[in-house]
């Protein structure tokens, strides 16, 4: 029972703040709490003859490591983690990698911080690692969980206050349908806005998907989902939720709340669109508008 209690809490949702303004913001205050946390709490021996530097300066070095990792590896991340299904386990696995990660490096600059002959040894190796995951082990096991739930929490209560009234707005009939440009000329298109549910990005194509009396039409188009998006800006119904999907609001049957945004349950459709984080202030915005 706790087994499947766990496995359940690991493969729950969890927001991917590793790229854009989120990046910067957590880099910002993982070095400004290992510097307090360095400095102030000594958290371990501090054998002063050793040092080649006063204290604080090793407590800078010591809480810039992290930052190092983090400018370093992470702008690869975005690029080859799928935010749309980021959990909390591939959270812990990713900080666990972190930590091994600054543990070696804080290895590395043992002879730069510590006049000690034995610097390069198997025995200050483990200490480094040991250390580095002590700390972060506390911090993480903390944080992660209680993040998780504040927002899973905060998103299913926001998620139920918003209303989906039956009797939208229509579709000025000029608008009722588009035609789009696409990077192809000959691959340029007429979009029925009524039929259309939404268009998810790949790569420099998207994947409109349209309904049709019996099924859902799926149609790969030569065109970005921001050009895309920028050709259906007069409809206040079309909304990007997501950096990789374009929604029709009109099309929602159903809002969900998790610790990443909301889903969106399409009629029709048994795929789940994401809206994010950042998106959910225009998105309810939107909802009351149309």
């Amino acid at each position: 029972m706790k087994a499947q209690k766990l496995s359940t809490f690991l493969s729950q949702p969890y927001p991917f703040y590793y790229q854009g303004k989120n990046l910067i913001q957590i880099t910002l205050i993982i070095f400004f709490l290992a510097l307090i946390f360095n400095y102030f709490f000594e958290p371990f021996n501090v054998y002063v003859p050793e040092h080649r530097m006063d204290y604080f300066l090793i407590s800078l070095i010591h809480s810039f490591t992290p930052i190092f990792i983090i400018i370093l590896f992470v702008p690869f991340m975005g690029k080859s983690f799928n935010e749309e299904k980021w959990t909390v386990g591939k959270e812990l696995i990713l900080l666990t990698t972190f930590l091994l990660l600054i543990g070696i490096v804080q290895f590395l600059l043992r002879d730069l911080i510590y006049d000690n002959p034995n610097n390069w040894s198997w025995r200050y190796l483990f200490e480094e690692i040991r250390n580095t995951f002590l700390v972060g082990i506390l911090l993480f096991a903390i944080i992660v969980p209680l993040n998780q739930k504040r927002l899973d929490r905060q998103n299913k209560n926001t998620a139920k206050t918003l209303s989906l009234d039956n009797n939208k707005k229509s579709i000025p009939a000029n608008l009722s349908e588009i035609f789009i440009k696409t990077h192809l000329k000959g691959d340029d298109f007429i979009l029925n806005i009524e039929h259309f549910l939404f268009a998810r990005a790949e790569g420099n194509y998207v994947t409109l998907y349209v309904k049709n009396e019996k099924f859902i039409d799926k149609h790969l188009k030569r065109i970005s989902i921001k050009d895309l998006e920028s050709q259906l800006r007069p409809l206040l119904n079309i909304l990007r939720t997501h950096r990789s999907y374009l929604v029709n609001l009109h099309s929602i049957k159903s809002i969900k709340g998790n610790a990443q945004g909301y889903r969106l349950e399409l009629k029709g459709c048994e795929k789940f669109i994401p809206v994010s984080r950042k998106m959910i202030p225009l998105f309810q915005e939107r909802l009351r508008a149309i």
